[in-house]
């Protein structure tokens, strides 16, 4: 309860944040959804570069960093590989048929 009330300000900006969020998304035209989407791969690349350097930083006997390093890097990977196939596969269908 202590933690509630020292960072309530923070929390009220998190849903506020969400909120809007919803709302950005919501309202994108469909045309400009693959753009945003490479646009949103790219950040989550320099994101897992971020991460493998911290994940270098973790003393070799503290395991616990250590798995849960390894699990956010690859489910990390695993979010921007999906990004790729998706755009991929939306871009093939703007393609026109030969």
């Amino acid at each position: 309860m202590e933690f509630i009330q020292e960072n309530l300000q923070t929390i009220y900006f998190v849903i506020f944040c969400v909120f809007i969020g919803i709302e950005v998304i919501a309202n994108v035209p469909a045309i400009l959804h693959t753009p945003l989407m490479s646009g949103a791969n790219a950040i989550s690349g320099v994101i897992m570069v971020g991460a493998v350097i911290m994940l270098f930083q973790i003393p070799p006997t503290n395991y616990l960093l250590l798995v849960l390093g390894g699990i956010a890097v690859f489910l990390g990977a695993l979010n921007i590989s999906g990004g790729f196939f998706v755009t991929g596969r939306m871009l093939r269908m703007f393609n026109s048929k030969k």
